[in-house]
């Protein structure tokens, strides 16, 4: 199943917490329901990425890792 996402934002090369940060700050100027989509090579954003979501009320709607091991989150905005 695809996600459509209305933004995208490339974190790669990030080390903590700059992925959330940057995240954040995206999220903050995006209407409520919108999808982001985020690309990180941070191991620790993983985790980082589910505290964030419990925090913050918005939906991490899915997580995986491609084969460059990259991170691949979609944050829903609250």
């Amino acid at each position: 199943m695809t996600i459509q996402f209305h933004r995208e934002l490339d974190a790669r090369g990030l080390n903590c917490p700059l992925p959330i940060l940057k995240t954040k700050k995206a999220l903050a100027d995006m209407a409520s329901g919108q999808v982001l989509r985020v690309t990180a090579t941070d191991t620790g954003s993983v985790r980082d990425f589910q505290a964030f979501a419990k925090q913050t009320g918005n939906d991490l709607l899915e997580q995986s890792q491609n084969d460059e091991h990259e991170f691949i989150f979609f944050m829903k905005r609250k």
